[in-house]
């Protein structure tokens, strides 16, 4: 049985990745606030993982890091905080997370660690800047560390489209917007976030142990295609 920490496990992606690891796997949870989620494989600490101390852990074999901010303004309307905020939620708090469990992480079996970008890196989105550029830098912090870190620890990272989670609750306030987000994908759909659990938890998994430096998009056709 693996332990897997996942960073942002209360919510959206991180808590369905919880529940989709739990049932064979031994889950650490570190978020500022509780998954609500009781299960005797489940340790959850409360914490703000940019401004907090990190809890001491004994075994880790696989980091998810899910925390991810969607702040969309023009460019005229962004200011040099909401570039830092962005950068330090998506960029530093992973670097804080890696560092800190890193010497725990080489001790395990086949290790890996796993981050979130956004098709917004690829695609060239408006109102798109400030997320885009932390993701991009998340990007790279990925097949920088893939190569640091080979053959010991893979690194990867998923690249999603718009997906249903609270941190998109505003894109998809409604049946008209919902239906509008999911229009413009060649597939007619966003995603849920167990899809993206699913996907996480194979990455992760043994059976991707040919994986690292990728960046993996689930992007309902959007990048992909043109129809």
């Amino acid at each position: 049985m693996k332990s897997i920490l996942i960073v942002g496990g209360s919510s959206g992606i991180g808590k369905s990745l919880v529940k989709v690891l739990l049932e064979k796997n031994k889950v650490i949870s570190i978020s500022r606030t509780s998954s609500k989620i009781s299960h005797p494989n489940l340790t959850e600490h409360t914490c703000d993982v940019l401004n907090h101390i990190l809890p001491e852990l004994a075994v880790v074999d696989s980091i998810v890091y899910c925390p991810g901010s969607i702040n969309l303004k023009p460019i005229s309307r962004l200011n040099q905080e909401d570039f830092s905020n962005d950068f330090s939620i998506n960029v530093l708090g992973a670097v804080k997370v890696v560092q800190h469990y890193l010497s725990i992480l080489k001790n395990a079996i086949n290790p890996s660690i796993l981050m979130f970008s956004t098709v917004a890196v690829k695609m060239g989105m408006p109102f798109h800047a400030s997320v885009a550029a932390s993701k991009g830098a998340v990007e790279g912090l990925v097949k920088s560390l893939a190569a640091e870190f080979a053959p010991t620890i893979r690194v990867n990272a998923i690249s999603p489209t718009l997906t249903d989670t609270p941190l998109a609750a505003k894109l998809l306030r409604n049946d008209k917007l919902k239906e509008m987000r999911a229009d413009v994908h060649p597939l007619k759909k966003y995603l849920q976030p167990d899809e993206v659990a699913e996907m996480a938890n194979f990455i992760i998994s043994d059976k991707a142990m040919a994986f690292s430096g990728q960046v993996f998009e689930m992007d309902c056709g959007m990048v992909s295609l043109k129809i």
